[in-house]
């Protein structure tokens, strides 16, 4: 078994804060297994509890559907070239989108998958915010309105960008291995 980060110490799981385990242990019991981001976040609680808090209220509180939140997180952990959040939130997207190529497809050039004309505005969006975030504009929300986006929509497309590029790069430092699990859910 692969540790869950391979340049810090994974604290062990009884040591940790009450709070945090029955958290772990929530997450384990609804999907068979503990992802290592949840193990590797337990290092540092009080990021751990906002980290999650963050991504809680990115999945709950939004216009986007589920699998349009995970189609975003795998076009910008592709252009960031993070593998967890790639392997993970692929896994998530094949399940959610009920589509097995897509999430492959995403990671390595959202441009190259069959997608709609509005998750091609987002995903371009996201790209773009991902890799020259100084050259977005008013003409980049103009046109994500156009495409039919609210402007809370909006502001969550943006807000599970600018968070998922902070996971990578946590990801990609602490050196996070994806669980074997997750390469073969949705398949």
């Amino acid at each position: 078994m692969t540790k869950p980060m391979q340049n810090f110490p994974t604290p062990d799981h009884d040591e940790l804060p009450d709070d945090l385990r029955e958290r772990i242990d929530e997450e384990t019991e609804r999907t068979g297994f503990t992802p290592n981001v949840f193990s590797a976040f337990g290092y540092k609680p009080s990021h751990f509890r906002a980290f999650v808090a963050y991504h809680d209220a990115l999945v709950e509180d939004t216009e986007l559907a589920r699998e349009e939140i995970e189609m975003i997180v795998v076009t910008v952990s592709g252009v960031n070239d993070c593998l967890y959040c790639v392997v993970a939130h692929g896994a998530l997207l094949r399940i959610y989108a009920e589509a097995p190529k897509l999430a492959d497809q995403l990671a390595t050039n959202h441009r190259s998958a069959n997608l709609s004309p509005n998750h091609r505005a987002m995903l371009d969006f996201a790209a773009d915010l991902t890799e020259s975030p100084e050259s977005i504009g008013r003409t980049d929300l103009a046109k994500l309105r156009n495409h039919g986006f609210s402007e809370e929509a909006i502001w969550d497309i943006t807000s599970v960008v600018a968070f998922y590029n902070l996971s990578n790069r946590m990801a990609t430092v602490a050196d996070m291995r994806p669980n074997e699990e997750f390469y073969s859910m949705g398949r």
